[in-house]
Parts: C-alpha cells; sequence; structure tokens
C-alpha cells in the first residue's frame, strides 16, 4: 500500500515539474524565436503569420582565419555558405550557393555616421542596408533600393523583415549563448530567398561589429577609471 502511494505521489511530481516546464518554455518561445534544424515552427510566428513556407538556419566557423557560416535546410543539407576575407577593412564577403556559384557580395562603408553594408545579387540586384537607431530594445533598419525594413529587438534576439507593402517576408531568430553564432529564419516569401539569405548574413555581421563596439568601449572605459 505505501509503495503505491509513493509512486501516485511521484507521478504527481513529475506532472506538475512537466507542466512548469512545458509553460516556462511557451513563454520563452513567445519571446525567443530560435529553433533547431527539425523542430516544430514558432508558436509566435505561425500565431502571427502562420506556417513558413521554408526555414533556413546558420552555423560560423569561429576558429579559423575566414569567417565562414553554413547555412543549412531543415535536414542540415548545405544550401549556402559565406566567407568574409581577412583581414578586410570593409569586410567583403561572398556568399555562394551549394553548387559554388555565387550569390551575393557584401561590402562595409567605412567611417560613417550610420552603419551601412551595400549588397550586389549575382542578378545585379543592387541594395543597402543602414543600421538608423541603435537602440537596445528597439532596432530600425531601412533597406534601401528594396525599400524593406528589418525590425528587431537586440535582447530578445529577434527579427522580422516586411517589404514595401508592409507584408512579411521572414522571421530570424538568434540562439542565445551560442559559440557557434547560430541563427534559424522562417521565409514566408520563397521568391526572395538569396535577397533574405544575404540579409541575414549581413546582419550577423552588424551584430558581431556592435559587440565588438561594446566590449572595445567597455574595456577603454575600464582603462581610463584605474
Amino acid at each position: 500500500m505505501r509503495k503505491k502511494q509513493d509512486f501516485a505521489k511521484t507521478n504527481r511530481m513529475n506532472k506538475q515539474k512537466n507542466l512548469r516546464g512545458a509553460s516556462l518554455m511557451g513563454v520563452m518561445s513567445k519571446y525567443h524565436r530560435f529553433r533547431e534544424a527539425g523542430e516544430g515552427a514558432n508558436i509566435n510566428n505561425v500565431e502571427r503569420f502562420g506556417q513558413p513556407v521554408k526555414s533556413l538556419f546558420t552555423t560560423s566557423k569561429v576558429f579559423t582565419l575566414h569567417r565562414k557560416t553554413d547555412i543549412t535546410d531543415d535536414r542540415e543539407q548545405v544550401v549556402y555558405q559565406s566567407w568574409t576575407k581577412f583581414p578586410s577593412l570593409h569586410d567583403k564577403t561572398d556568399i555562394t550557393d551549394a553548387q559554388g556559384n555565387q550569390v551575393a557580395h557584401i561590402e562595409r562603408k567605412f567611417f560613417t555616421l550610420h552603419e551601412r553594408h551595400f549588397i550586389t545579387m549575382a542578378n545585379g540586384t543592387q541594395f543597402e542596408i543602414a543600421n538608423e537607431l541603435l537602440h537596445l530594445f528597439k532596432d530600425i533598419t531601412n533597406i534601401e533600393g528594396l525599400g524593406w525594413q528589418l525590425r528587431g529587438n537586440i535582447v530578445g534576439l529577434n527579427f522580422e523583415l516586411y517589404d514595401e507593402q508592409e507584408q512579411i517576408v521572414a522571421v530570424i531568430g538568434q540562439k542565445m549563448f551560442s559559440v557557434h553564432d547560430k541563427y534559424c529564419i522562417d521565409i514566408y516569401r520563397p521568391e526572395y530567398e538569396t535577397i533574405i539569405v544575404a540579409i541575414l548574413v549581413t546582419l550577423q555581421h552588424m551584430i558581431k561589429d556592435r559587440e565588438s563596439s561594446s566590449s572595445s568601449v567597455s574595456v577603454s572605459s575600464s582603462s581610463n577609471s584605474q
């Protein structure tokens, strides 16, 4: 009898623990939209925009001289790669597809009031990404030449890409505490896939540049205070 009571008590405790865990995961997924390949679409994205047409995932190689990023599909097959020349004053980056064909070229404009990247697609389409608002909680990044906007949240590591008609194009989520700088991107307009990939790679570089700049300021402040 005692064993049955203990077993029932253990079951109740496990159920309560699982419910708390599920609740926490639900809250987290509402605000943090990163997911791994093979996992279901983020509930917040589905509620607001519906099921994405497809999703891509990035993993960066951090222990190489060249900044290299693999962009994979749901089956973890590489569909795009990006390479950044090192050293590169202008952060010159090339994106290729799985067959090695050129997809896009990215360069950063040096010494500007706002951080600005120039993107040239393989088909000749050109546009610029300018980070106009450097706010911690809300960023609005204008994509000049397309009329699009990237609206984000550095703290929540979430970004939404809208076209000139205010229609959702893609949603980007960054993984917290990731050594390999992982992102997932839910695509709602697959006809713009290569442009979306170029914007994603540029966003990664802009966030890394901001982190490096913040670290440099912190080190400089610490040195001056001593």
